[in-house]
């Protein structure tokens, strides 16, 4: 039986030559990353897309009998580029130059159609399928939150702003799709529904979410059930029947999560009244943050916004107890798992590496979410870099697309840096958490300092991450044996977008202290 093929042995002479071929295990110590090492983690490894037209993104998209349909084909390549749909049934229209798809569909069904693109390099297409029914958010949303970077002193012109850096960093052309407003937009009842209405920084809603719009792009906001907000701004209850909120009523922060006024409950409740009121704005994503998250006001709003027209979203933060979630995840599209995530090793890594009891719950329109990522620009209103370090980064982005979590930045879009993009455009990685089969990955194995990670894909094949809690560089082999596989397999490299070649045993990698490494493994072509 070939242990190492002739592929295995090139391969190993190239980039291994200097480590043993044993797997060295190394346990986390009190010392940090030397210099030199963070030095080596930041090199870049996803190659540049083609000029020609490469379609990213999703496979499948999900939206209700009559509402509107929004959705921007993501594909990178040299622009002009022409865009089109085969298949595309009645009712829904293609711009031929943004490659946005728009309109509404009536009839509960399925449409197979083949999205296309081509530019003077070259042309491409992709199988798509809409699936139109009572399921939305058949992969788990991406796109951009502003809580992390901007905290309760974002402005509308904040969101507009990170809207447009979406687009002109190419972000879209990725699948990259959600501009979400999270809490501190909130000023009095008003309106037609007595609903919520922008406060001094948000003064026009409708306009904002139409400019969205019109960028190919979708737009969230924040609300909770509660009197008010963590960040105490006017909530979708209160104590008396016109909604009003007295701010003198405030107690110490120290009564939050503990059920007392204003965090908590009020006895009007003003759901239906916000949800219709999100819908005529253009809304397409619901923050819904409190503590605990409970069936009651989630199913209230799951109806209110069911009954609004208008596909949105529903989000549930912070964070859901395990014993909910059996209730909850059957009508809510995603849930916190944990408490809010810092810039941290020790916070990324507690978060990231606790996730396995939650994964049964994950399926397609209803997702774990361990929170949202914090690279590039953060600082919850005092904007700084992240701390964590580029091999961290590399951990948190393998990590969260495996654990098919909604991918939400919170970072200032307007400082992306190279490596920052490089980081958020490999679109093999992306797959795999956009993949339609909606598995969840879960520890292979905790051996040491290494934690391997493996998620079942719709084409049969497996996603497997490799990582190293350590502090030293690892030599980590991997048997085909432990992932249930048998036969030759070929393995490729998703960060680098490169193949290693075919294995019949094993193969083998370095992992970089705190750092990670991505792999698609299928059967061998005969």
């Amino acid at each position: 039986m070939k242990t190492y093929p002739r592929e295995r042995r090139r391969i190993l002479s190239v980039g291994f030559s200097l480590f043993t071929l044993v797997t060295m295990l190394v346990s986390p110590s009190a010392a940090g990353i030397s210099a030199s090492d963070s030095t080596r983690q930041a090199a870049m490894r996803t190659p540049k897309p083609p000029v020609a037209p490469r379609i990213n993104g999703p496979s499948v998209f999900g939206v209700r009998p009559g509402s509107p349909f929004l959705f921007t084909i993501p594909a990178t390549g040299k622009r002009p580029m022409e865009f089109s749909v085969e298949g595309l049934p009645a009712g829904l229209t293609a711009d031929s130059r943004t490659g946005q798809i728009s309109g509404s569909l009536g009839d509960r069904g399925q449409h197979p159609v083949i999205l296309r693109a081509k530019n003077a390099a070259g042309s491409d297409e992709k199988k798509f399928k809409i699936v139109v029914g009572e399921s939305i958010s058949l992969t788990p949303a991406m796109g951009w939150n502003s809580w992390n970077v901007w905290g309760n002193r974002v402005t509308g012109e904040n969101v507009l702003q990170s809207a447009r850096a979406m687009i002109s960093s190419g972000l879209i052309d990725h699948g990259w799709a959600y501009i979400n407003i999270d809490d501190a937009w909130q000023g009095k009842r008003g309106g037609a529904f007595n609903a919520i209405q922008g406060n001094e920084k948000f003064p026009d809603m409708k306009g904002l979410c139409d400019g969205i719009h019109a960028m190919g792009l979708k737009v969230g906001i924040y609300s909770t059930p509660w009197v008010t907000s963590y960040a105490t701004f006017i909530g979708g209850s209160a104590e008396n029947p016109e909604g009003i909120w007295a701010p003198p009523t405030i107690p110490r922060r120290g009564n939050m999560n503990k059920k007392v006024l204003p965090w908590a409950i009020g006895k009007y409740s003003f759901t239906k009244a916000d949800a219709q009121q999100w819908a005529v704005w253009g809304i397409d994503y619901l923050k819904y943050d409190w503590n605990p998250n409970e069936l009651p006001e989630t199913a209230e709003m799951y109806e209110a916004l069911r009954t609004s027209g208008r596909d949105i979203v529903l989000s549930l933060s912070n964070n859901t107890p395990y014993d909910n979630i059996q209730a909850l995840s059957k009508i809510a599209n995603s849930w916190r798992t944990t408490g809010d995530i810092r810039d941290t090793w020790i916070s990324l890594s507690r978060i990231g590496f606790s996730q396995d009891r939650w994964a049964a719950y994950a399926t397609p329109g209803h997702w774990n979410d361990p929170d949202m990522l914090v690279i590039g620009h953060v600082g919850w209103g005092n904007p700084r870099p992240t701390q964590l370090t580029p091999d961290e980064q590399y951990t948190h982005i393998t990590l969260w697309c495996l654990l098919s979590s909604p991918l939400l930045l919170g970072c200032d879009m307007e400082k992306l840096d190279e490596f920052t993009l490089n980081l958020l455009t490999n679109d093999e990685v992306l797959a795999v958490n956009q993949d339609p089969l909606g598995k969840q990955a879960t520890s292979l194995s905790a051996d040491g300092s290494i934690r391997i990670y493996v998620k079942p894909m719709e084409d049969g094949s497996k996603a497997v991450g490799v990582f190293n809690l350590g502090t030293k560089d690892s030599t980590v082999t991997v048997r085909l044996s432990t992932l249930n596989l048998a036969g030759t397999q070929s393995v490729r490299d998703l960060w680098r977008q490169r193949d290693l070649g075919q294995f019949d045993e094993q193969f083998q990698m370095i992992v970089a202290p705190h750092g990670a490494e991505m792999y698609r493994i299928r059967p061998a072509r005969r």
